[in-house]
């Protein structure tokens, strides 16, 4: 009876948490860091000046360590694996992300749906893939897809009324 609540929802949501601890972190531990970099391409730069570097490594190190918790879970000793790729492969996404949209001169500061929202998720998915065998079903995958989104509003709009974040998205 509870077997599709565990496939799609349950599982999915322990599989995909290291990249969310992840793509949080920086937004609690990147303060007054020095950008990731100054670079510019075609006269734009390359990153937003948020994109720090120690919100890279505290995002990076979260992630692992969420992996790692969940890896001492009897039966999910693959999750320090997936954790370090999920943390990796979500920062490559939201470099990207950034990435873009500096390049098609969207301000630092103001949205652009979904470049905000899924950058990190697919990529955090893509650089997993080589655990395919631990991967959620498909059903569970769309179901990540609706719970970024929905996470997404709700811890901006949270951290912006915790003056953590500037912006409420």
């Amino acid at each position: 009876m509870y077997g599709w609540l565990y496939t799609i929802i349950i599982y999915p949501i322990i599989f995909i948490f290291p990249a969310y601890a992840a793509n949080g972190a920086p937004v609690i531990f990147g303060k007054g860091s020095k950008p990731i970099t100054s670079a510019r391409f075609r006269g734009r730069p390359v990153l937003g000046s948020h994109k720090t570097r120690r919100g890279l490594a505290a995002g990076i190190l979260c992630g692992v360590l969420a992996g790692f918790l969940e890896s001492l879970a009897p039966g999910f000793g693959f999750m320090l694996a997936v954790g370090i790729l999920e943390s990796i492969g979500t920062h490559a996404g939201d470099l990207l992300g950034s990435f873009i949209k500096r390049q098609i001169q969207v301000k630092e500061g103001h949205p652009a749906p979904l470049l905000d929202q899924y950058p990190f998720l697919v990529l955090a998915l893509a650089f997993a893939l080589p655990l395919v065998s631990h991967f959620p079903s498909i059903y569970g995958i769309i179901f990540l897809f609706a719970l970024t989104w929905a996470m997404h509003r709700l811890t901006n709009l949270g951290a912006h009324r915790l003056k953590i974040k500037e912006v409420p998205w």
